[in-house]
């Protein structure tokens, strides 16, 4: 297969939400995010340095790797420092229909806008074994190719459902418990944590907005150390979601 400039083009464009919802295509670049998402999506291309074909022969002979130099890289990249191999997938089908059992831990997100907290969160899920996100419709697209970069391959092995998430917690809290961070809420290391429910983390600077909070049925609180220190005002949505979900398993591997 011959790297023509419309291929060059195409790979380009796909950092453009409006180019990869037209081409329903998206990208992962590098060595570990490659290899992590290979299989997990269908694949279209995968462009790899000579270098990096000889060094993993196994992998490139499967998935039909074709070579390309450093230039064709860099003209396709969406990284200041490309990386030796890219792929290009195609989007699964979407569905905003969650069917969640009443055993699972799962996350929802409110309007998350930045990319690195979203492949943060989607990271620190897959760390976790939560195997599913509801994200608000105006949460930041899974596929932004900045998102991508950041689950270093868990976005492979982790569903993000996007939905009308009040109207969805709203249904889905008559069965589960629903839980969200707050600056009023209960101190998360003095309450009973279920080993099920969804945990609801908010927006970066207005946190969970009320439509959704409204069916909030537990407010947690992470307090600062010790409880009455002069600190930051907040933590970023990506670090609290860690410390709420590595509790919330805590308490419930024993």
């Amino acid at each position: 297969m011959e790297i023509t400039n419309s291929i060059r083009k195409l790979v380009k464009s796909l950092g453009d939400s409006r180019h990869r919802n037209e081409q329903r295509l998206f990208v992962a670049e590098g060595e570990k995010c490659v290899t992590e998402t290979l299989g997990a999506f269908k694949l279209k291309y995968l462009f790899a340095t000579r270098r990096w074909i000889e060094e993993n022969q196994g992998v490139a002979k499967r998935f039909g790797a074709v070579a390309a130099t450093s230039d064709d890289i860099s003209r396709m990249s969406q990284l200041k420092a490309p990386r030796p191999v890219i792929a290009v997938y195609e989007m699964p089908e979407e569905t905003n229909r969650p069917e969640l059992s009443n055993n699972q831990l799962v996350l929802a997100l409110d309007r998350i806008q930045d990319p690195g907290n979203l492949g943060t969160i989607i990271r620190i899920a897959d760390w976790f074994g939560i195997k599913t996100i509801l994200a608000s419709e105006d949460t930041v697209d899974r596929f932004n190719p900045k998102v991508v970069q950041a689950t270093m391959g868990a976005i492979g092995r982790v569903s993000i459902i996007y939905c009308d998430l009040s109207s969805t917690l709203a249904e889905l809290s008559e069965s589960m418990p629903v839980y969200g961070t707050f600056l009023d809420g209960d101190d998360i290391y003095h309450t009973d944590l279920t080993g099920n429910g969804i945990i609801v983390m908010g927006n970066e600077g207005n946190g969970i907005s009320d439509q959704v909070s409204s069916s909030v049925n537990r407010r947690l609180f992470i307090p600062p150390y010790p409880a009455d220190a002069s600190t930051v005002e907040s933590l970023n949505v990506s670090m609290a979601t860690a410390i709420t979900v590595a509790e919330f398993r805590r308490r419930n591997s024993r």
